[in-house]
């Protein structure tokens, strides 16, 4: 296997749903599953494609009750290319279409090139007069244009001649069916459905949405190019289905290639006035598949380029598979478009396509590689201020309170009611209390800022979140007057297990140490903020957000007095955490093959997992990965109270008892957490977090859409977990640290754009450290290690000795 290659020999259905997901080609704009055109969607076959923000709410029934939903639209399926072989036999008419699945099929090879961004299939079948028939596919979607996609398929006649029927279509018929937990609920987004033909090579879908009148268009033009001429050729198109037909001749080992090119465009897009006419427009203009490929890889080595990664072995392989989809989500493309990160990229339907938290584990990566992109990704969170205003309002309270589930216009997207597949019971859905998304938001504002230096940004748009964010929180606390503390009561935290405290009427928890020790840190940088902007800026912005100068008093007095719970000499993951049972995890692992999700095991046997001391990922140890050693014991000094590395080194092995990792973001964190102190058990969890997606650890769920959270993850877990990189104080602050023998990371490379520097490279190995920065006409780059400091000016490289670890 090549490092630049992914690759499967042999059909296997049962892991088909899975390789759609890893073999997702996408641009940023649009996004097809890896599924086999020759198929529909069934029970293997899942095809589906999606463009960023095309959202639709549809009204479901659930247990008695209307429940209102939105996802990310399953749009019609642009793939369809099927074929058969006619008979020899004519008076036994053609044979059978050829699939996967079917008798015929005697090999199966595909393979995914990273580098270009393409899919390569290659099939063999023998039918039953023992003619064998060789189809090789290439298929794309475009980067360098973001509404084309196309298939080139190969066929070559084994020692024989024949026809080749063919069917090439677009299939609007479709739904979202793709998340088997969503069975119960409506899926079926569009309705309008028109089907036409444009000249005898082209035929066009058009559509909409249901409730948010999205108009969406298709055009398909398909052409045998080489080697024969095609025959009988004809549309037919139906209600659902816009279909060309065509029958081209084969000789024997004359290889004849049909070329499928797509144009997709919807009234979302800018700059169009009617999706059809561009949809057909564009495919008339559109080049051969040669032409299109050459622009296309071009426009991939372009990206990869910005986004040099260079780590041996296996974990570089896989690595390059992660940046390979975050690319294909977020590429510059999306510095165009109103969206967020979708959690679970655009390879699949489950969480419905919405926008979490998951930001908060990929701008890191971007902001030194794409910060165009990170803005255009807060600029989503900017536009839903407001919404986030009002949400804030309706629940009693100042400020800004973000969704913990976003979606098409920033209201509070979780579902009301979910799905326990254990138990086959709907359940009450609390996780929207998970308010610490808020400080996510402005965590990720401030990291954008420092790395990428755009001051204009955080003096204007940012500096309104922040400290929206900030009113919030200090609206929030409740001053517990025997305590001497502020306390925030009933939320949910990273943990996502605990949703309310055993037998309690009310759902949530109080004192959550992460949501606490977060939302100080806000305050804080609010603070910092409204200190150093401009004074006409600072006094507009007041007179905007309608900001009460005394308002920053009381912000000061809550940073200072967050209450943070502790027990047993380490920090609590919330207020009462240690006065939870015990859970009985080697029974549960005896009974159970996987407790990664002991919630719904307990809710399936009659108990909760609110009575024990279980997380299903890391919670209060979040602390560990969004700040450094010095900041975070800063934070809690700040607050009053003393986090040396003896107590935090005791919560970490607290946690790590009892943590049943039912989040492949949980094996990230703890792997962040523990590179320092215990590098050989922190490679463990690393591994964990790298193959969580490609092994699919968590049992079926890449195959509903890639983690994308956790695959930016392991990007940064490179860039900054082991190199110490932070961006503060208008320097690049480095301490890089080695991991043992076994991970293959003791030496690794990555560039980075940083404050105008296209280019910036550093290079780890052990003992040393390669920074080089290429030639222009910006300011040099002020470097500060643990030992020493040093500058350097472009135009330079400088081998820097590290300190013994």
């Amino acid at each position: 296997m090549s490092d630049w290659a992914w690759e499967y020999e042999g059909y296997e259905p049962g892991e088909e749903r899975l390789r759609e997901s890893l073999c997702t080609l996408g641009n940023g704009y649009a996004a097809t599953r890896g599924a086999a055109p020759e198929t529909a969607a069934d029970d293997t076959h899942y095809p589906g494609t999606y463009v960023a923000g095309c959202y639709n709410r549809l009204t479901s029934v659930v247990g008695g009750r209307q429940v209102e939903n939105e996802d990310m639209v399953n749009l019609p399926n642009w793939l369809p290319l099927r074929y058969r072989v006619r008979d020899p036999d004519r008076s036994a008419g053609p044979g059978g279409w050829l699939t996967p699945d079917g008798d015929e099929l005697t090999g199966y090879h595909q393979t995914l090139d990273l580098r270009h961004g393409v899919l390569v299939r290659r099939l063999r079948f023998t039918d039953r007069h023992g003619r064998v028939l060789h189809v090789e596919q290439q298929r794309l979607v475009h980067m360098g244009d973001p509404h084309l996609a196309a298939l080139r398929t190969t066929f070559r006649a084994e020692g024989w001649s024949g026809t080749v029927e063919l069917e090439s279509g677009l299939d609007g018929a479709v739904a979202n069916i793709g998340v088997a937990r969503y069975d119960a609920l409506a899926g079926r987004h569009l309705v309008d459905l028109r089907t036409g033909a444009a000249g005898p090579d082209t035929v066009w879908l058009s559509c909409r949405t249901t409730s948010s009148e999205v108009r969406v268009a298709m055009a398909a033009r398909t052409l045998a190019v080489r080697g024969g001429t095609p025959t009988g050729t004809g549309q037919r198109l139906t209600h659902g289905a816009a279909l060309r037909t065509l029958a081209v001749p084969l000789a024997p080992d004359a290889p004849v290639t049909v070329e499928k090119t797509v144009a997709l465009y919807t009234s979302k897009d800018p700059a169009i006035s009617d999706p059809l006419q561009a949809a057909l427009d564009g495919v008339a203009r559109a080049p051969e598949f040669g032409k299109l490929l050459a622009s296309h890889r071009t426009a991939w080595e372009h990206l990869w380029r910005e986004a040099a990664l260079e780590v041996p072995g296996e974990p570089g392989h896989i690595l390059r598979l992660h940046l390979f989809h975050i690319l294909q989500t977020l590429s510059p493309h999306t510095a165009e478009l109103d969206v967020g990160v979708p959690a679970r990229g655009l390879h699949g339907e489950a969480y419905r396509g919405h926008v979490f938290w998951d930001e908060l584990f990929v701008l890191p990566y971007l902001n030194l590689h794409f910060p165009e992109v990170s803005r255009a990704l807060l600029h989503y969170r900017h536009r839903r201020l407001p919404q986030a205003c009002r949400a804030a309002a309706d629940a009693g309270r100042a400020g800004a309170m973000y969704p913990w589930q976003s979606g098409s216009d920033g209201r509070e997207e979780t579902q009301a009611l979910h799905l326990n597949p254990r138990s086959g019971r709907w359940l009450p859905d609390n996780s929207r209390l998970q308010h610490h998304v808020g400080s996510a938001v402005a965590y990720n504002v401030w990291q954008y800022c420092q790395a990428s230096g755009d001051t204009e940004f955080l003096h204007t748009k940012g500096a309104e979140m922040l400290l929206q964010i900030a009113r919030f929180w200090a609206d929030t606390a409740v001053l517990d007057p025997g305590r001497g503390r502020y306390r925030i009561r009933g939320v949910v935290g990273p943990d996502e297990y605990h949703d309310g405290y055993p037998g309690a009427d009310r759902p949530g928890i109080d004192d959550n140490a992460y949501t606490n020790v977060t939302a100080a840190w806000v305050l804080d940088r609010a603070l910092e903020l409204a200190r150093t902007l401009p004074e006409p800026r600072r006094r507009e912005l007041f007179e905007r957000v309608g900001l009460d100068r005394a308002e920053p008093e009381r912000w000061e007095d809550v940073s200072r007095r967050l209450l943070v719970p502790f027990h047993q000499g380490v920090i609590s993951q919330f207020h009462g955490y240690g006065e939870l049972a015990e859970l009985d995890w080697d029974g549960y692992r005896a009974r159970y093959d996987d407790i990664r999700r002991m919630d719904r095991i307990l809710e399936s046997e009659g108990d909760s997992v609110n009575r024990y001391q279980v997380s299903k990922q890391a919670d209060a140890l979040m602390l560990g990965y969004l700040f450094g050693p010095a900041e975070l014991s800063g934070l809690f000094r700040r607050l009053g109270y003393v986090l040396d590395d003896d107590i935090w080194r005791a919560t970490v092995e607290y946690y790590l008892a009892r943590t049943s990792h039912g989040s492949t973001l949980s094996e990230l964190v703890h792997g962040w957490v523990l590179v320092r102190a215990r590098p050989a058990e922190a490679w463990r969890h690393c591994q964990e977090a790298l193959l969580g997606d490609v092994a699919d650890v968590q049992g079926g769920t890449t195959g509903e859409g890639i983690h994308l959270g956790a695959m930016g993850g392991t990007l940064d877990l490179v860039q900054r977990g082991l190199t110490g990189l932070e961006t503060r104080e208008d320097a690049l602050w480095l301490d890089p640290v080695p991991l043992p023998e076994p991970s293959g990371l003791s030496e690794y490379r990555f560039s980075m754009r940083y404050r105008g520097h296209w280019g910036v490279a550093l290079r780890v190995r052990t003992g040393r450290l390669w920074i080089s920065v290429p030639d222009s006409e910006e300011r040099p780059i002020e470097v500060r290690l643990a030992d020493r400091s040093l500058t350097v000016a472009p135009g330079e490289s400088h081998w820097v000795p590290l300190p013994p670890g």
